[in-house]
């Protein structure tokens, strides 16, 4: 049976998915008390005997054995099961309290363990003396349980005593709890009734630490209690609360909370303080740091030590005494720095520490850290439903979202923006969540009475020395992004920067991560950057495009560095420039790390006014754009460069600039906008008298001549584009015009001339290693094979393709191959080839190859 309970602390009971199972008289409720008390093991005939008829069975005794055996099968099923010699009961982990017990009570869950008695073991039956050694066993574990419990009940310890008048340690402990509960004339009756039971039963005095505990009822000791409010809306961090509350109680220890301004440390700190409060029955200390040798005064005196010693080191050593004789939580908040710390730890004894601070404190040796950062989602939209209230969240769940996003979820921002919530139960949460939307007043609205974001931030901002607080203001500039050390050191115009960027980890301003490359990249979380952007005020706009100018700088070196290390030959101008680096990071996976930096800092040359780079750097990436098929990063970024060229007023670079835009047009089915882009580039190619530049806008012209049927003017512009490309001797180009050539009379089912173009271009291109053409070639060539030699060059297209990281030539080559499976009738592989290339189309915008796509898997 499913769900089923046995319980023996206490009278006998059986239950079946939450209801009593009636088990008949008495002698079948003891055969199974019996089996219960040895369970999954065979318990003899003759034991169960002894234990129903003690002295004087019957001669039916076996026979009645085995019917009340029978009855229990009809109660629970088949776990009365007979055995060789005797019968054994089948009890799963979890189904007998008895031994859920023993579990808990060797894990340390006590409060656990003691729940799950209900009284005396087997209370309603006659006690068997076949059971007495289990149950003896039984009820010196849970005594010794209760004695080691932090925090037993009046009632319960009453109920024991009347039951167990010689333990001393109940005694003990029913004094301290009526001493607790501020019963001190209970309390100390209770240590006279126990002298009065020591003495007349055992002619023995109270122990010592029997003793203690009137001494310190006469001394007027009340445990200590100065641990703020739970708040009752606290959210979250169960995994956290878990893992530190286990290590405090197994004191002695020290845990280390630490995280960025406003995660919500100290409310945490509170909250697990409060978690185990009953694990510290001496009570609890709480101080916001200052000067360790104030804070030790206040927590001696706090403990009912009067005469404070002078110096510092005396006062450490007379609390450290104190604390040794003591169970207490000590909760240290906001600490500094380890040497303000350092003194107030517990040299020894069962007291534990718990400190926040928003710096890491490594030199805080056997210390735990424990980080703490911001909310999970569900966390963040539970702390604003149970600050602002379900109904208010639930009716506009889309705003909800965007005031957690804008809040970055962080506790304190999250409960600021509840708490004006709910000051203003009129207003709705689309009203809030434009507000915050606007980085420029979001620190501004995320301020009310004494909580304000702004404040955090600024307490640890104010700790920091010059040189990083220079380096947190300046970092601001480089967007909601993640950025790599060199940046910094740029911005600083210093050669290095390590040791600043140290400082702000450290201090939780700035997270650290390692991208593909290895390189370390840091990010300042938004809400800091806000602040971080307000402080650049102070800066002149000459110094900030000074040091803007310094980053973008390293930034055209780099990835000029890059776009010519790309694993595919770009047909596009890729700008000179004179500085280059000495990196040999795969130049992919570079790009990979580095475009979201670069968009972001490429919008501010153009807030600042810093045209050369602001069409420079976007016209580097753009072979990588091309091979990952980053289309909106390259729309994004073109835009802007081709303003910043324009104002620059460079005929050539707005050339190359409107020459990738066509491109990309091109890819997205704008073939009125590709042409204009194109031929406009054409036109200044021309006039600026770089050929190569025209070559290439003549295949673009040429591109878009032949998807809109134009085969023959297509055939005329690529031709004009082979001929210059062989004469400026670009044999890369010249590949990628032989392929074009073939593809224009492939279309008009030219065969044989198709095949000639198509089979000199990938020869051409493995000739000079441009595997990127080779694997165009091979594709096209496919359309002119039978379906097994089509499929192989597909193949081997794709692999060429996937191995260059190119993703969006690898959809093509999947959506040719998925179309070639249909035509074979391998429908299962077309499904899943197609499939990918669908999915790869519609994250690079491509609609018309989606649409293409979807049009091949409706006819599977």
């Amino acid at each position: 049976m499913a769900d089923m309970a046995f319980r023996v602390l206490g009278p006998l009971e059986v239950s079946v998915g939450g209801r009593a199972v009636s088990l008949g008289g008495r002698k079948p409720r003891m055969l199974l008390a019996t089996l219960l008390l040895d369970p999954n093991r065979t318990v003899s005939v003759d034991t169960l005997v002894d234990v129903l008829w003690p002295g004087s069975p019957p001669r039916s005794a076996i026979a009645n054995v085995r019917t009340y055996a029978h009855s229990l099968r009809t109660a629970i099923g088949d776990r009365v099961r007979t055995r060789s010699g005797g019968y054994q009961i089948t009890v799963a982990t979890g189904e007998l309290d008895m031994t859920t017990f023993e579990a808990k009570a060797r894990q340390g869950e006590l409060a656990e363990a003691t729940a799950l008695w209900r009284g005396r073991a087997l209370a309603d039956l006659p006690r068997s003396p076949a059971w007495e050694p289990t149950l003896a066993r039984l009820e010196e574990l849970r005594l010794s349980v209760i004695e080691r419990s932090p925090d037993v009940p009046i009632p319960d310890l009453r109920g024991l005593l009347a039951e167990y008048p010689l333990r001393e340690e109940l005694w003990r402990l029913l004094v301290q709890a009526l001493h607790r509960s501020g019963r001190t004339s209970e309390a100390m009756h209770a240590y006279r009734e126990a002298e009065r039971v020591l003495a007349g039963e055992l002619g023995t005095r109270p122990g010592p630490d029997l003793r203690q505990a009137r001494e310190e009822i006469r001394a007027g000791v009340f445990p200590v209690c100065q641990l703020p409010l739970d708040l009752p809306d606290f959210t979250g961090r169960t995994d956290i609360v878990t893992q530190v509350a286990a290590a405090l109680t197994k004191p002695p220890a020290a845990v280390v909370l630490t995280g960025a301004p406003g995660t919500g440390k100290s409310t945490l700190a509170v909250h697990i303080g409060h978690k185990v409060a009953l694990s510290f029955p001496d009570g609890q200390l709480y101080v916001r740091l200052r000067d360790p040798a104030d804070v030790l005064a206040y927590l001696l005196k706090a403990m009912g030590v009067d005469d404070v010693p002078a110096s510092l080191d005396e006062r450490a050593a007379r609390y450290r005494s104190v604390l040794a004789r003591r169970e207490m939580l000590v909760v240290l908040d906001d600490a500094v720095d380890a040497a303000q710390v350092a003194p107030l730890l517990p040299g020894s004894g069962r007291s534990a520490v718990l400190i926040t601070s928003r710096t890491w404190l490594p030199e805080l040796h056997g210390a735990a850290h424990v980080h703490v950062g911001t909310l999970t989602d569900g966390e963040a939209h539970d702390l604003l439903t149970r600050v602002a209230g379900a109904h208010r969240v639930n009716a506009e769940p889309a705003r909800a979202k965007e005031i957690l996003r804008s809040c970055g979820n962080l506790p304190l921002a999250i409960r600021v923006a509840g708490t004006k919530l709910v000051a203003r139960p009129s207003i709705p949460l689309r009203v809030v969540a434009e507000r915050l939307a606007d980085e420029r007043g979001r620190l501004d609205e995320l301020t009310t009475g004494s909580l304000a974001v702004r404040t955090s931030v600024t307490d640890s901002y104010l700790r920091l020395p010059t040189m990083a607080a220079r380096a947190y203001r300046f970092a601001g500039m480089l967007g909601p992004v993640s950025f790599p050390g060199w940046a910094i050191a740029a911005l600083l115009d210093r050669p290095n920067a390590d040791d600043v960027l140290d400082t702000l980890v450290n201090a939780n301003l700035l997270a650290v991560s390692v991208d593909p490359t290895g390189t370390l990249r840091y990010r300042m979380p938004d809400l800091f950057r806000c602040y971080a952007t307000e402080r650049l005020s102070g800066e002149t706009r000459r110094e900030l495009r000074a040091a803007a100018r310094r980053v973008l700088d390293g930034y055209l070196a780099l990835a000029t560095h890059a776009a010519t290390r790309m694993p595919a030959p770009f047909l596009g101008i890729v700008p000179r420039h004179n500085r280059t680096s000495s990196s040999e990071v795969d130049a992919t996976a570079w790009f990979d790390a580095e475009v979201p930096s670069i968009t972001a800092i490429l919008e501010l040359a153009a807030e600042l006014g810093i045209q050369r780079h602001a069409w420079r750097i976007p016209a580097m990436t753009a072979p990588y754009f091309d091979l990952r098929g980053k289309h909106a990063d390259w729309q994004r970024s073109h835009e802007i460069a081709l303003s910043g060229v324009r104002q620059e007023e460079d005929r050539h670079g707005e050339a190359i600039v409107l020459r990738n835009l066509g491109q990309l047009a091109l890819y997205h089915d704008r073939y009125a906008e590709a042409e204009a882009a194109t031929r406009e580039s054409l036109r200044l190619f021309a006039e600026t008298e770089d050929d190569t530049g025209v070559g290439i806008a003549h295949a673009g012209i040429g591109t878009t001549a032949r998807i809109r049927g134009d085969y023959e003017g297509a055939l005329r512009h690529h031709q004009r584009a082979l001929q210059i490309f062989a004469r400026t001797e670009k044999p890369h180009f010249e590949a990628a015009a032989r392929i074009a050539i073939g593809t224009a009379l492939l279309a008009q089912q030219r065969l044989p001339a198709a095949e000639h173009w198509l089979t000199g271009a990938r020869q051409l291109s493995a000739r000079i290693g441009d595997r990127h053409r080779e694997a165009h070639a091979l594709q096209r060539l496919a359309g002119l094979r039978e379906p097994k030699q089509a499929l192989s060059h597909l193949t081997e297209a794709t692999d060429m393709f996937h191995s260059m990281g190119d993703d969006h030539c690898v959809a093509y080559a999947r959506q040719h191959t998925g179309e070639l499976l249909l035509r074979t009738g391998d429908r299962a592989r077309a499904r899943d080839l197609l499939g990918d290339s669908l999915d790869a189309h519609l994250r690079a915008g491509d609609h018309q190859s989606a649409a293409e796509v979807s049009q091949l898997l409706d006819r599977r």
